[in-house]
């Protein structure tokens, strides 16, 4: 069992920044980042396998950046230039490695944590 772990997130303006956190139990877990807004299906927002395969959605190339440290078990994710609709709850999971096809199929993984709030103010 993986316990995973999200912290990071709270209420910023408009072009803003937030680094969220998402701390695991154990090691050699693929880990992605998802987002569900309200009334709106949970989406995939970046995923990574070890530190060199990252994906992102189209809708945040280039204002997300997704690291991780594995010395602490760690998962970063780097938001900048924040929109009004990256308003979300912000949920960790952690799975196997997936192809650029099948990242953000949340079905796919196994571990969860229970979110972190972004709020962005316009």
């Amino acid at each position: 069992q993986v316990q995973v772990a999200e912290s990071g997130g709270g209420l910023v303006q408009v072009g803003g920044s937030l680094r969220l956190s998402c701390g695991l139990t154990a090691d050699g877990y693929t880990v992605a980042w998802f987002r569900q807004a309200p009334g709106k299906e949970r989406e995939g927002v970046s995923y990574i396998y070890r530190s060199s395969t990252t994906y992102y959605a189209d809708s945040v190339k280039g204002r997300f950046t997704i690291s991780r440290d594995n010395a602490k078990n760690t998962v970063y994710l780097q938001m900048n230039s924040l929109k009004p609709e990256d308003t979300a709850m912000y949920y960790c999971a952690a799975g196997p490695s997936l192809s650029r096809g099948v990242w953000y199929d949340a079905k796919r993984y196994k571990y969860w944590g229970l979110g972190t709030q972004v709020t962005v103010s316009a």
